[in-house]
């Protein structure tokens, strides 16, 4: 382990693995935050139910609402620490992405244009 400088405070790591949310965090904070993207996500994709192709945005609204409860779930579950706050942060990102494949499909049917 590196030794870190004298004038560096304790706990300031600039490692992203390092950081509070991902090491010490209760996990309260990724669930409002994700609720906040899940929410997001939905009013985006709830517009988007009668374009093209049919079902993309409703299983993607489904898909964001099973991750979500998926994260409720393991915050209640799991036990504190770094694996319940990675998976924490796996679903989130699932969430989001989810989100953005599901408006890239609708778009680029509604574009015209082809993959």
């Amino acid at each position: 382990m590196a030794k870190r400088p004298k004038d560096e405070p304790i706990g300031t790591s600039p490692r992203v693995r390092d950081q509070p949310a991902l090491t010490t965090s209760t996990g309260r904070s990724w669930l409002i935050l994700g609720g906040l993207m899940a929410l997001i996500a939905i009013g985006v994709m709830v517009p988007m139910i009668a374009l093209d192709p049919p079902g993309v945005a409703v299983a993607g609204c489904c898909v964001v609402v099973a991750l979500y409860t998926a994260m409720v779930i393991t915050r209640i579950n799991a036990r504190p620490g770094r694996g319940m706050l990675a998976a924490l942060a796996a679903l989130m990102i699932g969430i989001a992405g989810v989100a953005l494949l599901c408006v890239v499909i609708v778009a680029a049917q509604q574009g015209g244009s082809v993959f």
